[in-house]
């Protein structure tokens, strides 16, 4: 009796762990059921954050592009007046002033009587008007009757040329733009973005030159040509030089995605369109032995420039604190950093002012870089502000050497406004060049024509001696030990 019991009652335990069994492994498929939802709602929250953010950055960045819309947002109900107000504060009163040479005269003499009652006028002083305007431009057509003969002794062809000729070509290509209207063309295009078609529309209509667009290209390549020496002279006077700052920006030659980069100095730009943005491409310009110093932002390949002094861009630190301080508003470090950053700034300016003295200007340095070393201690626990306190702690070394340099610029702004009419062009022009024979002659022409600006000089005289040079020759005016045209 007791045997059949204790059968009874272990199939009863048995069927128990079975039905216990049964809801354990229902409990786990709705367990694994629930984890595989919140795993797929955690990815599309991941991916509705990436696609947020990217939504911020591009509208970041487009509202800081140098080509941004004219007009953003609404206008208000009542815009205020542009400009100063007027007022005690409005400052000096600007106006044009005489200009020191007159070239024509005319005399305005009182009318009979008034025009308002009809009486009679004394004249009581002469006042004197200026105007200036442009004068009417119809070109100027030269016609070179060129002699051709044959050497005696070699029967080599021989013919003359006259040192207003840029060319020796004849027959079908006789027929020339002149090194004046090639100037212009350069700096319409190159300096000011107007594309080749505009170019030839301005000629036409207010020069009165026909030409086209695919001379007008032609002209350029010639131009190029021509300057390659002085490009060349360039690039060695910027390899040479004691400060440079670069940078980089995209650009596509043949719709194939490039890198224009700059390397600026106080007299000197070069432009190099390179299909990379790595060191090789920047140590082509510079010589990867550059020993100069570097005021750049914080691209990592400007770091392998061992022997260079480094300054790093504080306009670009600074910004990145804005931004993380409007995307993360709670974190305390980069208002720090940024404080740290503009008392740099300050000191800086003191010194450059002689209000500080160069001892209290070392002081002020040597407590600016404990404070930042203090603030790179604890950075705090959001993803965001530690990457910038890495970076801040790879670039430790080059934030604050403008204080010790004065030769050094605290930002990059030099390559940064060297850029700008570059991104013009760019966009003038559906994004660079065509050809990479017209990336060569984008970045020779725009170098010597940025140099020139930089200098003060006359570009049309610059052009006009290098394309009447009969081989290409190092520009005169850009470097007066160059040897003269003959």
């Amino acid at each position: 009796m007791s045997g059949r019991a204790n059968g009874h009652r272990s199939n009863d335990s048995i069927e128990e762990l079975r039905r216990e069994n049964a809801q354990l492994r229902r409990e786990l498929e709705q367990s694994e059921a629930e984890r595989r939802r919140i795993d797929g709602e955690r990815a599309r929250l991941e991916r509705e954050l990436a696609r947020v953010k990217d939504e911020l950055e591009a509208a970041r960045r487009a509202g800081t592009r140098q080509a941004a819309p004219f007009s953003k947002g609404a206008p208000k109900r009542r815009p205020r007046r542009p400009g100063r107000k007027p007022g005690a504060d409005y400052g000096r009163q600007g106006h044009r002033r005489p200009p020191p040479v007159v070239h024509e005269v005319y005399d305005v003499p009182l009318p009979p009587t008034c025009l308002a009652c009809g009486g009679a006028v004394d004249e009581t002083h002469v006042a004197a008007q200026y105007q200036e305007d442009l004068p009417l431009v119809q070109p100027i057509v030269r016609r070179f009757d060129v002699h051709v003969g044959r050497c005696d002794a070699c029967q080599q062809r021989v013919q003359g040329r006259h040192p207003l000729q840029t060319s020796d070509a004849l027959g079908a290509a006789a027929v020339q733009l002149g090194p004046q209207a090639v100037a212009v063309a350069v700096s319409l295009n190159k300096q000011f973005g107007l594309s080749f078609g505009k170019t030839a529309t301005l000629f036409r209509d207010r020069f009165g030159l026909t030409v086209t667009r695919g001379a007008l290209v032609r002209a350029l390549h010639r131009a190029a040509a021509q300057a390659q020496p002085t490009y060349a002279a360039l690039c060695e006077t910027v390899r040479m030089s004691p400060v440079v700052v670069p940078d980089e920006t995209g650009w596509k030659v043949a719709a194939v995605l490039h890198w224009l980069w700059v390397f600026a100095t106080a007299s000197t730009t070069v432009y190099a369109i390179r299909a990379g943005r790595g060191f090789a491409d920047a140590a082509a310009v510079l010589g990867a032995d550059f020993a100069g110093a570097l005021s750049r932002d914080g691209w990592a390949p400007y770091r392998q420039f061992t022997q260079a002094a480094h300054q790093t861009c504080l306009a670009h630190l600074l910004r990145r604190c804005r931004l993380l301080q409007i995307d993360h508003p709670r974190a305390r470090f980069p208002a720090r950093v940024a404080a740290v950053l503009r008392h740099a700034l300050t000191v800086r300016d003191r010194a450059a002012a002689g209000t500080i003295s160069t001892h209290g200007a070392a002081v002020a340095r040597g407590h600016l870089i404990a404070q930042l070393a203090t603030l790179l201690e604890q950075p705090g626990t959001i993803p965001d502000v530690q990457r910038f306190a890495r970076h801040l702690d790879v670039e430790f070394t080059a934030v604050f050497s403008f204080l010790f340099d004065p030769r050094l610029d605290a930002t990059n702004w030099r390559a940064e406004q060297a850029l700008r009419p570059a991104v013009i062009t760019r966009k003038v022009c559906g994004g660079g060049n065509r050809t990479p024979r017209g990336a060569d002659t984008q970045q020779v022409l725009a170098s010597v024509l940025r140099t020139a600006q930089q200098r003060g000089l006359d570009t049309a005289d610059l052009f006009g001696t290098l394309l009447r040079a009969p081989t290409p020759i190092v520009s005169p005016a850009l470097f007066p030990s160059a040897p003269s045209v003959n």
